[in-house]
């Protein structure tokens, strides 16, 4: 290491410094740390290197990078709790910096202070769930409805729950940011015991989860569905650049709002719309974006003044053929120009450039675009603490029998949702048909039976061509088409009217009031051999 920055070592796993500066970032990679952490706000007064630089500066040198701010003079026991979630889930060693190094030496003092309390805090459960997103609530609520003596315990650190169907509602003005949220205290089933914390680790030979907070959950059955991760850092420059020079993305909450603003405010231009490599949840969501910006460019006049671009990392529009000629009729009517394997790969946010690797044959030669409006979709993969773990498949997600959604090498573990490795798309809809296969089979493991219903990979993509129609895609494991109504009420191959009100009017009350309240409306679990 060179003398600046100035290194401190608190222990095998910490160090920390004062203020970074980019160049500082391959010396410490060199210096054989694995991780850093900017304990320094943005936005305090000083001329430093914002927090998405460093990251970027991480990343080229091979380091993961944690942002846990906390302000001068006014650390929180809330700041220590989020630098012990940062320094449990990063590998060690970790270097962690703030303007003199005082505020991270405290940070992490704190943080192994919280540790060393809650060490031999433990209990246990019948079911543990890790997740309280859709796929927890849903299936713990299934199984207290069938059951209500298990011991059930839920497992997230989040006080807040997306309706993240709506998003892309929001970004077409069609839905408020607002309609789609709600606190995650009151989504939680009465019987259910909620643990407000991360995960760690598994231990599925002990029957075991570890928190980042010290906690050791034992259990007799174990549910993952921790959800998907949005990995934004994979591409160059986004992370800087978000919520501004006209980039923006309907799979954030805060960002879907922006997504209408730059929609409605725009009368001319380049519009570019992104896709990235499978899986991604609700693959039809990047081209929704587009369809509903089109269409209100169209009804305000100003689509033709307009170069809407699509780019797929992908070989096909929509990976189930059957859907295809309906897209491709808004395509030629909006005048998008489609690009196939162009997957976007850096984003220069003040020069509004964008950057694809586009492959050509046997060829890959890099593109760049300018545009005055960028809506991107970024990579996504399984947790961290699921991709490290024993849980895991090659792929990241947690590797599941496809028909029962019990581990394949762990009979008491099931998995559901965007976190197992199931060949299906990953969809609410989805997690509407897992959630009662799930809990119906978990029961059966407690009472030591084997799985007793499947589940055929059902999903659904109410893909919004125009703002008032959908084309209603529903197909299951092998892109078998699974309509849920007879022809005649709904053809979902073609635009429709009474997709959309299924889409606007009905869906969300149906979550809400319906699947994370355990009520299995049109999505009872298919009994094994019950054909």
């Amino acid at each position: 290491m060179t003398s600046k920055p100035e290194v401190t070592k608190l222990n095998d796993a910490v160090s920390v410094s004062p203020q970074l500066e980019l160049s500082d970032v391959t010396a410490l990679a060199k210096a054989g740390f694995k991780a850093i952490i900017c304990n320094r706000p943005d936005e305090e007064e000083g001329d430093h290197p914002g927090s998405a630089a460093v990251a970027e500066a991480a990343k080229k040198a091979g380091l993961q990078f944690a942002y846990v701010p906390a302000v001068s003079g006014a650390i929180t026991d809330q700041d220590g709790e989020k630098m012990a979630a940062a320094l449990a889930g990063l590998p060690a060693p970790v270097l962690a910096y703030c303007r003199s190094g005082t505020r991270s030496t405290k940070l992490t003092e704190m943080a192994q202070a919280k540790t060393e309390k809650t060490p031999s805090k433990s209990s246990r459960f019948n079911v543990v769930i890790v997740g309280g997103g859709s796929a927890g609530i849903a299936t713990a609520a299934s199984m207290l409805k069938r059951n209500k003596t298990i011991s059930l315990a839920i497992i997230d650190p989040s006080d807040d729950h997306y309706y993240q169907p709506g998003w892309t509602m929001v970004g077409g003005g069609a839905f408020s940011a607002e309609f789609t949220h709600r606190k995650e205290k009151d989504l939680i089933p009465a019987r259910a015991q909620w643990i407000q914390s991360a995960v760690r680790s598994f231990d599925p030979e002990n029957n075991a989860v570890h928190t980042a907070d010290g906690q050791q959950i034992g259990y007799e059955v174990l549910i993952v569905c921790p959800g998907i991760e949005l990995d934004w850092e994979a591409i160059d420059g986004l992370t800087g650049t978000l919520g501004q020079n006209g980039v923006t993305s309907n799979y954030r909450f805060d960002l879907a709002p922006y997504t209408y603003r730059l929609v409605k405010d725009m009368t001319g231009g380049t519009a570019l719309f992104t896709q990235p490599p499978m899986p991604i949840k609700c693959a039809g969501a990047p081209q929704k974006a587009m369809y509903l910006s089109c269409s209100k460019w169209e009804k305000q006049g100003v689509l033709g003044d307009i170069d809407v671009q699509f780019h797929n990392t992908g070989a096909a529009l929509f990976g189930v053929k059957e859907y295809v000629p309906a897209l491709m009729e808004y395509i030629d009517r909006y005048n998008a120009h489609l690009n196939l394997e162009s997957q976007l790969v850096a984003v220069d946010g003040p020069a509004r450039i964008a950057t694809f690797e586009q492959k050509r044959g046997d060829t890959t030669k890099r593109v760049e675009v300018k545009f005055d409006m960028l809506h991107v979709v970024p990579p996504q993969r399984a947790p961290g603490f699921v991709r490290s773990s024993p849980l895991a498949a090659d792929s990241g997600f947690v590797e599941v029998d496809p028909a029962t959604l019990r581990h394949t090498k762990y009979t008491n573990i099931f998995s559901l949702g965007d976190a197992c490795n199931a060949p299906n798309a990953k969809t609410m809809a989805a997690v509407r048909k897992q959630a009662p296969v799930v809990a119906v089979n978990a029961l059966a493991a407690l009472e030591g039976k084997p799985p007793i219903a499947d589940y055929n990979g059902y999903g659904s993509c109410p893909l919004t061509v125009e703002r008032g129609k959908v084309v209603l895609a529903e197909f299951g494991y092998g892109g078998k088409l699974l309509p849920s109504f007879p022809n005649w009420l709904i053809d979902g191959t073609r635009p429709s009217r009474l997709s959309w009100l299924l889409k606007d009017t009905i869906l969300p009350p149906v979550y809400w009031h319906g699947m994370l309240k355990g009520r299995e409306w049109m999505v009872k679990p298919h009994r094994i051999g019950a054909d």
